[in-house]
């Protein structure tokens, strides 16, 4: 997903679930409003505060990728259907100036 289609979604209150798999340090420094913290760990042990539907629309982000890209595949492994990436990750995010909060 496009971060300006996603900060679109945001502003008009209909966002889908943002699944932010940084560590711990790097959501408290910041990150997409309204985002759930769930590291992949958390993914795997179903530990996570994902949404019961599996057809909910996830946007899955990282830093700059490699651990989205884990956690889309884990999250289409617990039978996730409609589960994308944010383009540029939350460095792209914040590089355009994009709000965050902590």
């Amino acid at each position: 997903m496009q971060p300006q289609d996603l900060a679109k979604k945001i502003a008009a209150k209909k966002a889908p679930t943002v699944v932010d798999v940084r560590s711990g340090i790097e959501f408290r420094r910041g990150h997409i409003p309204g985002a759930v913290h769930a590291p992949a760990w958390k993914i795997l042990l179903r530990l996570a505060p994902l949404p019961s539907d599996k057809g909910a629309e996830l946007v899955v982000t990282c830093e700059h990728g490699p651990r989205a890209q884990i956690a889309q595949a884990l999250l289409n492994s617990r039978g996730y259907r409609n589960v994308v990436l944010l383009d540029g990750h939350m460095a792209g995010w914040r590089r355009a100036g994009r709000p965050q909060e902590t």
